[in-house]
């Protein structure tokens, strides 16, 4: 495989270049949560329902969902300066559109431009850090950067609460604007052209699959917990965005340059690396919806102990992620994918043998290892598994995997919960008002279930490394 180890750049304008993807990352990524607070206002405000103000929060998620396979084209396409100040003036755009909209449709067109804006400065952020710094290095920034678009949407919710008892909801926005345009300042100031580009053409006919492919699976995914997956709502955009993605998927083979390069997936280790992530993913998004139920819906608690319940693991999540990026560039994927695996399976199966006397600061607990787990797998993945591909399909690389893992999450957040409905609903008769614990207590026997097939992954499909320069195939 060609490997390029690094742009030539100095060690001071990296570092800059850093910083900037660090600051506009963690804007862009608080008010991915930061809404879920403000949802009871923009209801009241704009006269909607809830069902319809929910789409500020899903409706941005479907719009990421989308824009990620185009990424990889515009960074191997577009120059790397002008397609980063391009992310952050579509999302300062559609702050602008939220905060001075008159009516719900608005608030949507500007939502969908932040989420858009997301996309390609988390698509964007994740090449160039794969690209200018050394591989005994990429792990490390790699999780020094997943530290900081962790965090911000763990803390949003919190300091987005602040913000509307005291200025109203939109000062949220207001806040993101100030941080957003000195981010557009600093990089207009210190960036670098430092991806390659490619003479690609814009192949619309792919361009409108993935749309409907990524779209619609997303979407339909999403739907599920809602409306069933036996409904017009949820089965229609799922069905649809299925074989839409069997299209997409032969005509990129078929093309000499591809829209999005899934010839890649024949490289073992990055195929790896997907399906991992694939799985984490579903484990992680179903624990971290099941979490709020236990607490509230099981346990009876308020939302403000539960919102208490889950946060230490998920600051556990933020801090652990530099860390386990050291760790990887100096013992390599496999042993940190093995201990991150087990870990992750025996939280899981601690949760299963919870009940209504056990204390809540044992869940607490078990959340806090469970997410250490998460936080040492997350970005190690992404990263061992972009570095598997040539240097000039990094781009196609990352923009596959999220978006796969995205998806995968949207299963286990409708899998899960489904789950536990199910099983408490079909074993009332005999667990009288421990049905609903007994449906959970299986919903996170399954999630074991998945943390022990990443384990197997681990154990029989990772070779042994060294360090983590020795993770390409050679």
């Amino acid at each position: 495989m060609e490997n390029k180890e690094s742009v030539e750049i100095s060690g001071g304008k990296r570092t800059m270049i850093f910083i900037c993807l660090v600051v506009s990352g963690i804007a862009s990524s608080t008010l991915s949560t930061a809404m879920t607070t403000a949802l009871p206002n923009l209801v009241e405000y704009f006269g909607v329902n809830t069902s319809l103000g929910q789409w500020v929060t899903s409706g941005y998620s479907l719009a990421m969902g989308m824009i990620m396979p185009l990424t990889a084209f515009l960074i191997t396409r577009f120059p790397t300066k002008r397609l980063y100040l391009s992310g952050i003036g579509i999302f300062i755009l559609g702050l602008l559109l939220s905060i001075f909209s008159g009516n719900f449709g608005i608030m949507m067109v500007g939502r969908v431009l932040q989420a858009c804006g997301n996309g390609i400065l988390m698509a964007a952020a994740q090449v160039v850090i794969l690209t200018v710094y050394p591989i005994e290095k990429k792990g490390t920034m790699m999780g020094t950067y997943g530290l900081a678009t962790t965090a911000a949407p763990i803390i949003a919710p919190t300091v987005a609460g602040l913000l509307i008892d005291a200025f109203g909801w939109k000062s949220i926005f207001y806040v993101v604007l100030v941080i957003m345009a000195v981010s557009f300042v600093l990089s207009a100031a210190v960036f670098e052209n430092v991806l390659e580009l490619q003479d690609k053409k814009f192949d619309v006919l792919s361009f409108v699959e993935s749309i409907f492919a990524f779209g619609g699976i997303t979407l339909g995914l999403g739907n599920i917990t809602t409306y069933g997956l036996i409904s017009v709502q949820a089965g229609a955009p799922l069905l649809i965005g299925i074989l839409v993605c069997f299209f997409f998927v032969a005509r990129q083979r078929g093309l000499d340059t591809p829209f999005l390069d899934v010839k890649i997936l024949s490289n073992k280790n990055y195929a790896v690396s997907v399906i991992a992530s694939m799985v984490l993913y579903l484990v992680m998004m179903g624990s971290s919806v099941m979490m709020p139920l236990y607490v509230q819906s099981v346990m009876g608690y308020s939302a403000v102990v539960s919102g208490l319940v889950t946060l230490p693991g998920s600051a556990a999540t933020a801090i652990v992620s530099p860390f386990a990026g050291k760790i990887y560039d100096k013992m390599g994927i496999k042993k940190i994918f093995v201990l991150g695996s087990a870990v992750l399976l025996i939280s899981n199966l601690g949760m299963f043998f919870l009940s209504l006397e056990t204390p809540l600061w044992i869940a607490a607990v078990l959340n806090v290892i469970r997410n250490i787990s998460i936080g040492c797998l997350m970005m190690p993945l992404l990263t061992w598994g972009t570095s598997n591909v040539d240097f000039r399909k990094v781009a196609d690389a990352s923009s596959l995997l999220t978006s796969f893992r995205t998806i995968a999450g949207s299963v286990g957040s409708a899998l899960f919960v489904g789950i536990m409905t199910a099983v408490s609903a079909a074993s009332e008769a005999a667990y009288g008002d421990r049905a609903l614990i007994h449906g959970m207590n299986i919903s996170f026997l399954c999630m074991a279930a998945g943390a022990f097939v990443l384990l197997l992954i681990a154990v029989f499909a990772v070779r042994k490394t060294k360090t983590g320069n020795d993770y390409c195939s050679r």
